[in-house]
């Protein structure tokens, strides 16, 4: 909660509120909480802590189907692991979200916010989103205790994004034809010729023999840069470069 830092006018979505461990702190820092959660024996009890308090709104459901706030939001929960990718993937696409501080396991947390090697999912996130890893949360922290640590990943919305949206799509073309022949340097599988790699790769401080994974999110906005001024030129980029 403390790491959050949220604010009195804000609306938060709780995942997963459980037992309400987390709803009580909440409803006291923000303007509104809508506390979701899945278990019907779990979501009674919630009824009857908070069924009176205006400040809080309950609803029993899946996270994955239940209606998302239509305005500004932020999100917050320990969420389940098994469906942690899924949730993200909801969150990021909701036009209201801002910010999201969510416990997760700790791979995940890892894997999601790491910038070398990248994931073709997070580079595609990563021109609107900056995501980090808050804190490590030893499984002895819980109870009952799961059998792998967790993390607190935290993903918040740039102010300004690396690319218009308007070019998300093309961008995230290039980012599947890419990491479609991952296991293949870019010099050989890459939207760019030989020449034109080895001059991006140089100027990046990249090897020559870089694999997808080994680029981040700024190396991914340069190269896009580049292909979309040789598109404009008319050159012809290497096969692969699906735009």
């Amino acid at each position: 909660m403390a790491a959050a830092c949220i604010e009195p006018d804000e609306l938060v979505l709780e995942i997963g509120a459980g037992r309400g461990r987390l709803t009580e702190p909440l409803r006291r820092a923000a303007r509104r909480v809508v506390a979701v959660e899945f278990d019907p024996e779990l979501a009674a009890g919630l009824r009857q802590r908070f069924g009176r308090d205006p400040r809080v709104e309950l609803v029993e459901g899946d996270i994955l189907r239940v209606p998302l706030p239509a305005g500004e939001f932020r999100a917050l929960g320990n969420v389940p692991f098994g469906i942690t990718t899924a949730i993200l993937r909801r969150l990021l696409e909701a036009r209201g979200l801002r910010r999201a501080d969510l416990i997760v396991q700790e791979g995940l947390a890892r894997k999601r916010a790491s910038q070398r090697p990248a994931t073709m999912l997070s580079l595609s996130w990563l021109p609107g989103w900056e995501i980090g890893v808050e804190r490590h949360l030893p499984a002895a922290c819980f109870d009952p205790p799961p059998s792998v640590d967790a993390a607190v990943l935290m993903v918040r919305r740039r102010h300004r994004p690396l690319l218009d949206p308007a070019l998300g799509d093309g961008y995230r073309a290039l980012l599947r034809a890419a990491f479609a022949r991952a296991d293949r340097p870019l010099r050989q599988a890459g939207p760019l010729s030989p020449l034109e790699w080895k001059r991006f790769a140089r100027s990046r401080g990249l090897p020559l023999d870089a694999r997808p994974p080994r680029l981040d999110v700024w190396d991914w906005m340069a190269m896009h840069d580049d292909v979309m001024r040789h598109r404009r030129r008319g050159k012809r980029t290497a096969p692969g470069a699906v735009m």
